[in-house]
This record gives structure tokens, C-alpha cells and sequence, in this order.
């Protein structure tokens, strides 16, 4: 792979929310030889747990076994590099409990990561707080550098 002049491509980060969150985490576990951190918000982390009629559009039925080897909650064992795993406390689109399910996986398999409940929120738990903490994941694990004392600052990180 050709290096583009002034970007380290040794310390890849990637980042999504819902499918995007879940392909976030898919990088880390199947692919890391390439990525090494990624921050995943509201995702459905196993597509049999998801809305099924969705899944099924793209992975067929009846569900086969292409389901436990996409699953990142099957999978979870694979993680080699840093995750922080953000969900809202009321996803009405991706129920919390896919996160819980990974984050238990992980847990079981002796995995360590990073997690962000944001209470009261919806799917892609938005907000300045759940930016802030994406933000900060990135600048400690991919620029090697600790992000400001925000408490210190005072509430400017609201702004």
C-alpha cells in the first residue's frame, strides 16, 4: 500500500455510527493488521439480533452460518486494537442491549475497552458530550498525545 506524504497509515482509527458502528468494530476484529482504534456508536453488532427483515435483504435467508462469522459479538475474542463503544440509553433504532451483548462478550473473552452509556439518548446518541469523548479516544490513541483537562477548563467544551 502506498503512503500518502504526512499521514501515518500505521495507526489507522475509524469511526461510525449504527451500520457504520458495527462496521467500525467488523475493522478491529477482521482487519487488524490495518485499523488499531475505532470508536463505534449504536450499532447492531449481530445482524440476527438486529430488525431481521433488514439483515435479510442483504444476508439472505434462512439465516446461515455467514451470520455467527459477521457477528462481532461471535467474534468478539478477534480484538487486537483500542475500542470505545458508545451507545444512548434509549435507541429507539438499535436496542442498547446489542452494545450490552458485546461489551459482555469482550468482558468474557478477557478484552479491554472503553464504553460510553449516554443516559437519555437516542440512536447515534448525539451531543457535544459523546463528541467530546470520541474526539478525546482519538486524539490519546491514534496522535499519542492526553487531550485537555476539560474540568479544568471549566464548560467551554460545550460550546
Amino acid at each position: 500500500m502506498r503512503s500518502i506524504p504526512g499521514n501515518d497509515i500505521s495507526n489507522v482509527g475509524i469511526f461510525g455510527t449504527s451500520a457504520g458502528g458495527q462496521n467500525a468494530v467488523s475493522a478491529l476484529l477482521f482487519h487488524p493488521d490495518f485499523y488499531k482504534v475505532a470508536v463505534a456508536n449504536s450499532g447492531p453488532y449481530d445482524n440476527r439480533m438486529d430488525k431481521i427483515w433488514w439483515n435479510e435483504q442483504w444476508m439472505g435467508w434462512p439465516v446461515g452460518i455467514e451470520y455467527s462469522q459477521s457477528s462481532a459479538v461471535d467474534n468478539a475474542h478477534r480484538l487486537q486494537g483500542k475500542l470505545l463503544l458508545i451507545v444512548g440509553e434509549t435507541d429507539r433504532n438499535v436496542h442498547p442491549s446489542s452494545t450490552f451483548q458485546l461489551a459482555d462478550r469482550l468482558i468474557r473473552a478477557g478484552k479491554y475497552f472503553d464504553w460510553l452509556v449516554v443516559p437519555g439518548a437516542d440512536h447515534g446518541a448525539p451531543g457535544s458530550y459523546s463528541k467530546l469523548k470520541l474526539l478525546d479516544f482519538f486524539v490519546r490513541n491514534i496522535l499519542g498525545q492526553e487531550p485537555p483537562n476539560w474540568n479544568a477548563i471549566g464548560s467551554s467544551w460545550r460550546e
